[in-house]
């Protein structure tokens, strides 16, 4: 292997056509990690030495496929600092995350754990851009991302409470894939606001991404359709109402001529205020719930937090009761709503992933006012990576579907990319 162009399927045809051995991807990853480590800097922890494969997995998808595992992610291997720079940390934890055991039963092979920001909310971490080191890649699922884009493994783990795994995936240039909420279990995985954490993964193309899914649900294999010719592509960004950096239009705009090309119908989607209030209600939910998932570190250890952190979670302690109760009922409804808009309106919406291209500096990771609502609804989202921005930068948009549309919405990227509308 001497280049990123390997997949997870054309790696598995390659061993078993004797042309790679199991251990090549680890050994190809490896070099990449010593040699864009010291300036990405999106590890917390690394595997000292190829681990020793268990043949009877020989035959599962990702079998000898490098990942990367987000450092509030529990691992029996290595370390977990959650992010707080070692004011939290623990030497190993008895069992690993079921998404560990998952992966490891389908043959992957853990590289180690990447960077998060400070217990996944927003204070940044060491890690950099990999398209420019003076830039921030986004958080807080920060390490996974930039990993990802600067070829260090072929996929990585994250998690999304606001907008922690599409954001990241913008701004670093890969696909990032937030399932529909519970798709996968968050048993192990550090717990932030119970009713908006969800797992997903990045990888740098579609099919990496399409085989993992099938691969940890045991979906159907995915393949792309002939065209999008009858699929109805809604165009609504929330909040709506928020003044667009030129860079986001212009990637709208392409995203929605590349649709149009592959067969698409493309809707102007009419959603009422009630939806722009979601931005609000998730701040609502995730503030309230952080202040009771985080008040043992809180009442340990709040002298070493940060100042953000300390602000959300007394933020949280001062929201009653009937304020948490009126942003969940709300979400519930216009779940159901939403569901109504796709039966009837449309099959996918096209939104943007961020507000542009990933900013200067490495004191914020960006903001995340465009995946607050579709994160509290708990609809699929995947970040396309094809636009970049006036310095060059890239710039990504999302594409949504309903709830347990995860395969469709899939199924319709994966269209797009067989018909070489995504590069």
């Amino acid at each position: 292997m001497n280049d990123n162009s390997m997949t997870i399927n054309s790696y598995q045809a390659a061993l078993a056509e004797g042309r790679a051995s199991p251990l090549d991807w680890w050994h190809f990853c490896a070099a990449q990690i010593e040699k864009c480590e010291p300036e990405v800097r999106a590890w917390e922890a690394l595997a000292v030495a190829a681990p020793e494969l268990d043949a009877d997995l020989a035959d599962k998808p990702l079998f000898g496929v490098p990942v990367g595992i987000k450092d509030i992610i529990e691992t029996v291997d290595f370390p977990t600092g959650w992010g707080t720079g070692g004011y939290l940390q623990t030497s190993s934890s008895l069992v690993d995350a079921s998404l560990v055991t998952l992966l490891q039963k389908q043959g992957a092979l853990v590289m180690g754990k990447t960077v998060s920001t400070e217990l996944a909310f927003f204070t940044p971490g060491k890690t950099r851009n990999p398209h420019d080191p003076s830039r921030t890649p986004g958080g807080s699922s920060s390490g996974s991302a930039a990993a990802v884009a600067a070829g260090m493994v072929p996929l990585a783990f994250g998690t999304q409470t606001a907008g922690s795994m599409i954001r990241p995936a913008s701004y670093c240039g890969v696909f990032g894939f937030k399932p529909t909420f519970d798709t996968l279990s968050a048993a192990g995985v550090k717990s932030f606001s119970p009713s908006l954490d969800t797992l997903g993964w990045f990888a740098r193309n579609i099919e990496d991404i399409c085989t993992t899914f099938s691969a940890l649900t045991r979906a159907p294999n995915i393949a792309p359709w002939e065209d999008l010719v009858g699929v109805r592509v809604g165009i609504h960004s929330l909040p709506n109402a928020l003044p667009a950096d030129d860079d986001v239009v212009q990637a709208l705009a392409t995203a929605q001529a590349r649709l149009q090309n592959a067969g698409a119908e493309l809707v102007q989607l009419p959603l009422d205020e009630r939806y722009e209030a979601l931005v609000e209600h998730q701040k609502v939910v995730m503030a309230y719930e952080a202040a009771q998932t985080l008040a043992s570190e809180y009442s340990l250890l709040s002298d070493r937090m940060s100042l953000k952190l300390v602000e959300l979670i007394e933020e949280g302690k001062a929201i009653d009761y009937l304020q948490y109760r009126e942003a969940m009922l709300a979400a519930d409804s216009l779940r159901q709503a939403l569901t109504a808009v796709f039966d009837t309106k449309a099959d996918v919406i096209l939104a943007a992933s961020a507000t542009g291209e990933a900013p200067e500096g490495l004191e914020s990771t960006g903001d995340s006012i465009y995946c607050r609502a579709w994160t509290l609804l708990g609809v699929p989202c995947i970040n396309l990576p094809f636009s970049t921005g006036k310095t060059g930068m890239p710039v990504g948009v999302q594409l949504i579907a309903d709830r347990w549309q995860d395969q469709r919405l899939l199924e319709i990227v994966s269209t797009l990319i067989s018909r070489g509308v995504v590069a």
